[in-house]
């Protein structure tokens, strides 16, 4: 069953019903962005009495699609969201929130399916751009230096496997800045990145290594990193008005040198 259908045959079993208010596609598929691999996302406005009664209600609607194979549901007091693959691989996510929660929503990326409520009026127009909250910015830029800082302890046990552990989380953070320095919207699931950013962004993550086994590779790695992200983070730092962990980072540094006499480059890539 392809999205069109998934979003027609949902629609036909929901609408009526008084556990959902409104349903929405979202996601690639309601951002218009979807391509043959994508996922099925749908918000469902759901009010928090009945978000045990949606579930029983999604899983009924979803039977069309064939077996489902997979069926998670993460609940909170407020939201739910349920997770479902069928056995033609088919993934299906749905999010539930209560009215409350969708007042002041940003409408950008979501196609409307079923609104008897009127919903889609409390909603509000998007800005061009996505930003991150600088106080999540903030506890990157800190996470980056709190991991190249543990590079003494992976060299001093001889830890290499577990470096790449290390080295994965700083090429994730590395890769959200990147993100962050597009300002792209609609930036969809962790499976998107080639429409995220730059071809010269894309060059410098492919120069950069993905493994390590040894000393000399995992220290060359670690520096190579910190050398490409340091200096962008603390441009874009600059540019939004967020304090740099400037004592944090220069003991980090001095850590390093002390421990295993290496200097961090300040200039990047």
């Amino acid at each position: 069953m392809d999205a069109k259908t998934l979003a027609k045959t949902v629609t036909q079993t929901l609408r009526g019903q008084s556990c959902v208010k409104a349903l929405f596609l979202s996601g690639s598929h309601g951002a218009g962005l979807q391509d043959a691999y994508s996922d099925v996302d749908f918000l469902a406005v759901v009010p928090v009495e009945f978000l045990g009664d949606f579930a029983v209600c999604w899983r009924a609607a979803l039977g069309p699609a064939g077996e489902i194979v997979l069926w998670r549901e993460m609940r909170s007091q407020e939201s739910l969201l349920i997770n479902a693959i069928t056995a033609d691989w088919l993934r299906i996510d749905v999010h539930g929130l209560d009215p409350a929660r969708i007042a002041g929503r940003d409408r950008a990326g979501l196609e409307m399916l079923f609104d008897d409520d009127g919903i889609a009026a409390t909603l509000t127009e998007g800005t061009a751009t996505t930003r991150t909250d600088p106080r999540r910015l903030s506890w990157q830029f800190e996470e980056f230096i709190r991991i190249l800082g543990l590079l003494p302890l992976a060299v001093g046990r001889k830890e290499y496997l577990n470096a790449v552990t290390g080295l994965f989380h700083l090429r994730n953070l590395l890769i959200d800045l990147l993100i962050e320095e597009t300002g792209a919207p609609h930036r969809g699931g962790a499976l998107h990145l080639n429409r995220l950013i730059t071809q010269q962004q894309k060059a410098l993550l492919a120069a950069l290594p993905t493994a390590v086994s040894d000393e000399p590779s995992t220290i060359a790695a670690n520096i190579a990193y910190a050398a490409a992200y340091l200096p962008r983070a603390r441009k874009l730092a600059a540019a939004r008005g967020i304090d740099w962990p400037e004592r944090y980072e220069a003991v980090t540094r001095a850590h390093l040198k002390t421990a295993l006499s290496i200097e961090v480059p300040t200039a990047g890539m």
